[in-house]
């Protein structure tokens, strides 16, 4: 059957002119943040550049544009005004804390109850620690649903009577995409819970001793940038959106809109600047403002970031107007449903050769209603035989292939672990093995710790689902061929890879290697070679930045391995080449040169993995010459001055590397490493190369270097520090800069998930004054004792 799709091809083709910067990527992750289209944000400019707006305290004309901003917020979701408030605030985050700290839930000895749901984000799980009433409740989805089903007679309290409940639900999953029936707000305003008295999660709920009045608050952060909430038929009493998810710009802007009926619930202590009709100093006295919203919005608002707001709706209603009956956000919810339909229906039949899925999704009610599952696709991906595959191998793949998709728990810890099936026994096993909230630690005793999601948007295309769905296949569908070239490997697997290394052969060292300029090309030392506190000299000194002082690294800009540093000693020059480039020249000791005052260079500060690093800038030659090099405007060569400080304000004897001093590879777990690999053949040193390291050995035995304590070369010795964790980097061929899958995808499936190849070292003692290391000396390899 032909698929018919909601957008048109002239309105996708029209679409995506307006996102050219997304180029070769394909994105993802807009349950994370949408996009912004070019043309939104020049218009919002062309607004700032044109108009002269001034504090909305002193300026009547910003605070009408403000007020225009939320009538049009009002408008979208056809909210009366006469019924609806719009209080501004960081985000939905920053909606439902002002929510938790001022919802009255009743006297002390007469409080209603806070109902929260299991799949909600964390943002909701964190009102429990600001609601005042010790009354709180999780509720499973189907403990939920029992509201839509049954009714009971119940009576009202009046108004003034105190005992309040208040219930927050997710109008939509940000872990499945599932959508709450919204005809839960209305039963649960006018009937209370079902399940009220009953036990939920194992606590009996305690009755109020009066009727308890109940309040329903949606997190629609995740509901309202693809789906329609109707205000006219669906009446909360609170909900929240964040605007970066709606329109992708500008962010640091979101709402909490409340009912007229939610207004008189909440009760607000604390005042700040605009809030207030008086305040005294010398007297404990402030009369608060009488309007509703003004009591609410402490200091001034980001009114800049505002009134960019209806530039959003602006071009969603440009790019995709309203047609036959459909508004512009129910066309948009039709479209994102399409995609994901067809991502699942094509990804479901992915199976491997004994007929084993190749995902396992997590969803409650497939994908053949949009009223109940949003454009989000949340999965595992399986081996053949049943078997987890970590997310952050398939993060690391997906990066290779220029895709940016989200994998963990997506902020959502009750939805993970009820689609994962942990207990709270497992989730505590899990962190106590050393897993936090958004770490890399996937596989926990081969139990996943997370998942892979898939989220689309408006400017999403078919031929974006195509890619990464033909990642997934080509990476990890276990095929009758794939399986056949595997068994050829496997028949002359390790014995014969390593013939040419006799096993009386001592541990040898074959390769020194220093990197001058963080993530370009590395520079092999023949000759000896001094030490330092911080490692071998100059490994690491230099490093790029871009426009906002960032180091950038070959993730985003693979062709830095091209460019080849070399030490010209004798000289005092670094030496740094590109093809087709003429060289480019800088002095090594730039800060001796400074303080001579025969050059003028400014400090400047950066990070490396959260750590502060201040440098030398290294001049307006230099930079011109990387710019024109990498194509990429306002980028600095940058060399480091003093030692690093982590955040806390301790030093680090470490130079800009990332993790560790040294890194440590074996020749003959590379030549074991590169027989496995069943694609894109290369030369054995290419391999080695892509492994950056800093000491290339060879031993008799590959993965020798996992068993190693200490490590001594000639009179220097050095502490293992543990195993390096790879990236995609490895997956950069460091001749070419042209990316490819492999040997990631091999090094995930040869050791079921762990991407861990090679050994971190650090010096064991500080090196005296003059030491030097040299390729020819002795190696000697102490072994961790066995048990």
């Amino acid at each position: 059957m032909v698929q018919q799709w909601e957008l048109t091809a002239e309105e996708i083709n029209e679409i995506a002119k307006e996102f050219k910067r997304v180029g070769d990527n394909t994105y993802l992750d807009h349950a994370g943040t949408t996009l912004y289209s070019e043309r939104q944000v020049d218009a919002a400019c062309k607004i700032l550049k044109e108009n002269l707006f001034c504090n909305p305290h002193t300026c009547k004309i910003t605070g009408d544009m403000v007020d225009q901003v939320r009538y049009r917020i009002l408008q979208h979701f056809n909210a009366d005004a006469s019924d609806y408030s719009c209080i501004f605030t960081a985000n939905a985050t920053a909606a439902l804390k002002l929510l938790a700290e001022t919802f009255n839930f009743g006297a002390d000895d007469d409080q209603g109850n806070f109902y929260y749901c299991q799949e909600n984000h964390t943002s909701v799980l964190g009102m429990r620690e600001l609601v005042k009433t010790k009354n709180q409740f999780v509720l499973t989805k189907d403990e939920l649903l029992l509201n839509l089903n049954e009714c009971r007679d119940k009576t009202f309290p009046s108004k003034d009577e105190n005992a309040k409940s208040l219930v927050v639900f997710s109008a939509q999953c940000n872990f499945s995409g599932y959508k709450m029936p919204l005809e839960l707000v209305s039963k649960i305003q006018q009937h209370g819970l079902v399940n009220e008295g009953l036990q939920v999660a194992g606590q009996k709920i305690k009755e109020t001793k009066k009727p308890s009045k109940f309040y329903v608050c949606l997190d629609a952060a995740a509901f309202v940038g693809t789906s329609y909430l109707d205000c006219s038929k669906v009446k909360p009493d609170f909900f929240c959106v964040s605007f970066y998810k709606m329109f992708g710009y500008p962010t640091g802007v979101g709402a909490l809109i409340v009912s007229k009926r939610g207004q008189e619930a909440l009760e607000k202590h604390y005042y700040g600047g605009g809030t207030v009709n008086i305040a005294m100093t010398r007297e404990n006295f402030h009369e608060k403002r009488s309007g509703f919203i003004s009591r609410f919005e402490d200091g001034t608002l980001p009114f800049l970031s505002i009134v960019s707001i209806l530039e959003g709706f602006k071009t969603v209603e440009r790019l995709i107007p309203s047609r036959e009956g459909k508004s512009t956000i129910e066309r948009i919810s039709c479209h994102v449903f399409q995609l994901a339909q067809y991502a699942y229906r094509k990804l479901s039949t992915l199976r491997h050769s004994n007929g084993q899925p190749l995902l396992q999704f997590y969803n409650h009610n497939g994908y053949e209603d949009k009223q109940y599952q949003g454009g989000v696709l949340t999965f595992n991906i399986l081996r053949k035989d049943g078997s987890y595959i970590g997310f952050a191998e398939v993060a690391c793949l997906a990066a290779v292939h220029n895709i940016q998709l989200r994998t963990g728990c997506f902020c959502n810890p009750g939805a993970c672990q009820g689609f994962l099936q942990l207990s709270n026994d497992d989730i505590r096993k899990q962190y106590e093995s050393g897993h936090i909230c958004s770490d890399y630690n996937d596989l926990v005793d081969g139990v996943p710790t997370g998942a892979v999601r898939i989220s689309v948007g408006y400017m999403t295309r078919k031929e974006d689902l195509d890619q990464v769905i033909e990642m997934i296949e080509k990476c990890y569908l276990s095929t009758e061929t794939t399986e056949k070239r595997l068994a050829l490997i496997d028949a002359s697997r390790l014995p014969a890879a390593l013939q040419h290394i006799p096993e009386r052969l001592k541990p040898q060292l074959k390769e020194v290697c220093i990197y001058p300029i963080k993530s370009c090309g590395s520079f092999k030392i023949q000759e000896p070679w001094p030490l330092q506190p911080t490692g071998l000299a100059y490994d690491r000194n230099w490093m790029i930045v871009d426009a906002t002082g960032m180091a950038i690294t070959q993730k985003h800009h693979s062709r830095l391995c091209l460019i080849k540093p070399v030490l010209l000693l004798q000289k005092g020059l670094l030496e740094i080449s590109f093809p087709g480039m003429s060289s480019v020249y800088v002095p090594i000791d730039l800060e001796e040169q400074e303080n001579n005052a025969t050059v003028n260079s400014t400090l400047c500060q950066s990070k490396v993995c959260n750590d502060l690093v201040t440098g030398y800038d290294c001049g307006d030659e230099v930079a011109h010459w990387l710019e024109d090099c990498l194509e990429t405007p306002g980028l600095r060569l940058i060399k480091q001055h003093k030692q690093r400080k982590s955040q806390e304000g301790g030093t680090k004897e470490i130079s800009l590397a990332n993790q560790a001093q040294f890194l440590l590879i074996n020749r003959s777990s590379v030549q074991w490493l590169a027989q496995k690999v069943t694609s894109e053949k290369e030369p054995l040193q290419n391999t080695i190369d892509r492994f950056r390291a800093n000491f290339v050995i060879e031993t008799s035995s590959a993965f020798d270097e996992n068993d190693m304590e200490m490590l001594s070369i000639g009179d220097t010795t050095f502490n293992v520090d543990g195993f390096c964790t790879r990236c995609q980097m490895i997956c950069i061929d460091q001749h070419s800069g042209q990316k490819t899958t492999e040997p990631l995808r091999t090094i995930a499936r040869e050791f079921e998930g762990k991407i861990r190849f090679g050994i971190y070292l650090s010096l064991r003692d500080v090196p005296k004054e003059g030491s030097y290391l040299s390729l020819d000396e002795k190696l000697i390899i102490t072994k961790k004792q066995t048990k």
